[in-house]
């Protein structure tokens, strides 16, 4: 089995930052791409950042030049530096990875999520 656990969330001021991170661990073959939803109350849940194993990034309009995700390979993680925060940030967010555990099929698989708050 494999499974995602998110830390860093909290609640910050508008303008503030936070960083997001998340570890994968079990057993884990290859993990392609890698990323980060969100889910406001009464929302559908929405990409904010992706990025493949070769480290390409796409990020949802609402938080470019503002957001920045990363990976490290050789530990399976995956982090989410948010700045300029707004409080139409507020969300839990959520990690998720394609992983392999065989070398053959890739599912994807969803951390817990960790709720950030951003206050006016």
């Amino acid at each position: 089995q494999v499974q995602l656990v998110e830390s860093g969330g909290g609640l910050v001021q508008a303008g503030g930052s936070l960083r997001l991170s998340c570890a994968a661990s079990g057993s884990i073959f290859s993990i392609s791409a890698m990323g980060w939803y969100r889910q406001a109350p009464g929302k559908q849940r929405e990409l904010v950042a992706a990025i493949t194993s070769g480290a390409s990034t796409n990020y949802a309009d609402s938080v470019k030049d503002r957001f920045t995700i990363s990976r490290d390979n050789a530990k399976n993680t995956v982090s989410l530096q948010m700045n300029s925060l707004k409080p139409e940030d507020t969300a839990v967010y959520y990690c998720n990875a394609d992983v392999s555990t065989s070398g053959w099929r890739t599912y994807t698989y969803w951390g817990q999520g960790t709720q950030v708050t951003v206050s006016s």
